[in-house]
């Protein structure tokens, strides 16, 4: 049929659309002949009847793929326009340029006959309402797509067998290049490579990414890093990000590797990355350059890495952190086999260790499996190791040392290589500026500047590596040597020295203990502890539950038996002063932290009220003894008279607290009350303190006849 007998009025009343899309900007800026014969599709549309005004062209889509329509904006408006009845005719060179993609290209089609639209390419108009048409543009469509199809297969199947044979060049990591006839070699810079070979280290000494960053961060290095496709390389602090990278990168084992991410698109058009097992990689060579540590250490490391992150695993070794739980992440539960966590707890300023099994409570919503106090066992088990270590005392001394002083060689080496760049840095700085033609003070101020820039970023460098050094040899001072030395008579001093860094000692640990099951017996009040030594040695301990805080702050049944006994004949202040000469302590000294509490008188109250001991008051009164108004009234005196006969030993007075008394009356021969100058109150008490005694003697003669 003749093209312009498919032009009818009523497309000619619509707009034209003429799309352009060049596949990349490579193509766009190279291929310009080919975006010249879609521009020239114009001259098309005026002839066929449109004007010029007419005529629409999107061109927004330049540089991207036709695979999809999720991404192409002016795509996405052709069809909305086509939809709403706006476009008369949408033309394209080709049906490549219009959809790569069946599905998208059959909705087009699709939707330009329910509006009546007819399509224009190189070869012909086509009406998609006409079942020939429609049958040769959807052949078209899918030979388009074919073709796409072919030449990634083409492509993708060239970079594949290269790949197989590790001839494939990929971006290197930081630490590689290429030399001049393409192979992988170790960076030539000296700095970068010692820099790199000490990360690994570091990995291996801590066991963890996050402590290999404070590692660096407190040693106050810096990390290599190249940009993207780029060859400079700067230093800059380590971040976690750099640190798991680089773990995880086998190119660093000297590994060839292609195909570890498998690449999707989703229906929004976002690409999904999934991460493929290394059995699953496309290509792995091992061995195929130098690396920098071992296939088998790369290995090692990524295990760590896994294990680190494992949070409910059976048993679950995380590198040693900070907390005072000396079995984080080696002891396992005895009733479920589950991994426990370690959980602080802070009560009256004491920060306490508990160890909790949770899974259930966190997947199922059950109850705690398990929740057992942490420093009884970790006290059982520190003794347990101070008595393991005594006879390897010696060789870990030396150890240590030879580790730590090694660890502060490697740093200084580091920071000297640092000062050695710095210094390259500034005297190619000051060639620039020598040979500068001073006339030209423009480019010579420049350059003055950046050499005096250069200078004090290495004055700045020597500044730090002398801090450092300074630093370091006061780690190192005779008291470190002195506690190093120590260890050989005497390891469990060395343990239970409050300097040591919980991290440290857990690092001891590890190189002895594999796990540790407990297992809480409520009943009994006691906790099983079962150890399972590197090599599968194996030993059981047994330690007492901590009491509860009201077990704790108990009195003792024969405390409380004292008191009441001391009752009879002292008041509650002097009862305190009594328990507290005896050296007994109140039942609150039971709390840690609380072992110089001694007795007060009101422990003493609280006792006699707490455990329901008869007062002094009610002893005294059940003895005969009588109040001051009653005493009063049966002697006939006053108030004031009373208390200096008491003064004066003429009638006894009986304390039942601090302030007030009870009174005995005297014998049978109640005094009376004198006004006698001549016989004054202290001699009448000392008559009747003289007649009491010779009334003594007699009786105890008596008793000896």
């Amino acid at each position: 049929m003749n093209e312009k007998l498919k032009v009818q009025s009523h497309h000619l009343e619509r707009g034209a659309y003429l799309y352009i899309r060049q596949s990349s900007m490579r193509q766009v800026m190279e291929n310009v002949e080919s975006t010249k014969r879609q521009y020239d599709l114009r001259g098309r549309a005026i002839g066929l009847g449109w004007r010029d005004d007419q005529i629409t062209v999107i061109d927004s889509d330049q540089g991207e793929s036709g695979a999809s329509a999720a991404w192409r904006e002016g795509f996405q408006h052709l069809v909305s326009d086509v939809g709403m009845g706006r476009a008369g005719i949408v033309m394209g060179l080709e049906v490549s340029r219009l959809a790569r993609n069946n599905a998208d290209w059959h909705r087009l089609l699709e939707i330009c006959a329910l509006a009546d639209t007819l399509i224009l390419d190189e070869d012909g108009v086509y009406d998609p309402a006409n079942f020939n048409d429609r049958l040769l543009l959807g052949l078209k469509g899918t030979m388009s797509e074919a073709e796409l199809h072919v030449i990634k297969a083409r492509l993708r199947g060239g970079i594949l067998n290269k790949a197989r044979r590790g001839e494939y060049r990929c971006p290197l990591p930081t630490g590689f290049i290429y030399n001049e006839v393409g192979d992988v070699v170790l960076d030539p810079d000296a700095q970068i490579r010692e820099m790199i070979t000490h990360f690994f280290e570091t990995f291996s000494r801590v066991g963890s990414a996050t402590q290999t960053v404070k590692a660096f961060a407190s040693e106050g290095l810096l990390f290599p890093s190249r940009f993207r496709n780029s060859k400079r390389v700067v230093f800059q602090p380590l971040t976690t990000s750099t640190a798991l990278r680089t773990l995880h990168n086998p190119r660093f084992a000297g590994v060839y590797a292609y195909g570890q991410r498998l690449y999707r698109r989703t229906v929004d058009g976002k690409k999904q990355v999934r991460k493929r097992e290394p059995n699953e990689w496309l290509a792995c060579i091992p061995d195929a350059h130098p690396g920098y540590i071992s296939w088998e250490q790369f290995q090692h490391n990524l295990k760590a890495l896994e294990a680190n992150g494992q949070g409910y695993q059976t048993a679950r070794v995380s590198p040693p952190r900070e907390g005072a739980a000396l079995l984080q992440g080696r002891v396992i539960c005895g009733r479920c086999g589950c991994h426990m966590r370690a959980r602080y707890v802070t009560r009256r300023g004491q920060v306490d260790t508990w160890y909790v099994c949770s899974r259930a409570y966190v997947s199922r919503g059950e109850p705690h499996c398990q929740s057992i106090a942490g420093w009884p066992v970790d006290a059982a088990i520190g003794e347990l190791i101070a008595a393991a270590m005594t006879p390897a005392a010696v060789e870990l001394a030396l150890e240590i040392r030879k580790e730590i002083e090694a660890r502060y060689d490697e740093a200084d080496k580091l920071r000297l290589r640092a000062v050695e760049r710095a210094q390259i840095d500034a005297d190619l700085a000051q060639r620039r500026f020598m040979l500068v033609d001073p006339n030209n003070r423009l480019v010579a101020d420049t350059l003055e500047r950046e050499w005096n820039d250069k200078l004090r970023m290495l004055a700045d460098l020597r500044e730090e590596r002398a801090r450092a050094l300074r630093e370091d040899r006061a780690t190192l001072d005779d008291a470190i040597r002195d506690r190093l030395i120590a260890m050989t008579a005497d390891f469990k001093t060395v343990w239970c020295d409050p300097t040591l860094p919980n991290r440290e000692r857990k690092r001891l640990l590890a190189y002895l203990v594999e796990d540790v099951t407990l297992l809480k017996f409520q009943a009994e009040g006691e906790t099983r502890i079962h150890i399972r030594f590197r090599g599968g040695r194996t030993e059981t301990l047994t330690t007492q539950n901590p009491k509860s805080s009201a077990q704790q702050v108990r009195t003792r049944p024969e405390v409380v038996e004292l008191v009441d006994k001391l009752l009879d004949d002292h008041i509650c202040a002097e009862i305190a002063d009594i328990l507290n000469a005896r050296g007994i302590r109140p039942g609150g000294s039971a709390r840690r932290g609380k072992a110089d509490a001694q007795f007060t008188d009101l422990r003493v109250i609280y006792l006699v009220k707490q455990y329901g001991l008869r007062s002094r008051y009610d002893r005294l009164r059940e003895r005969g003894m009588l109040t001051k108004a009653e005493a009063c009234a049966k002697l006939g005196i006053t108030e004031c008279t009373l208390v200096r006969w008491a003064k004066y030993d003429i009638v006894k007075r009986h304390a039942y607290n601090g302030y007030i008394g009870l009174y005995e009356l005297p014998g049978p021969h109640v005094p009376a009350k004198q006004c006698s100058r001549w016989n004054q109150l202290a001699h009448r008490a000392e008559a009747i303190r003289r007649l009491n005694s010779s009334k003594c003697s007699d009786l105890k003669e008596r008793a000896v006849v």
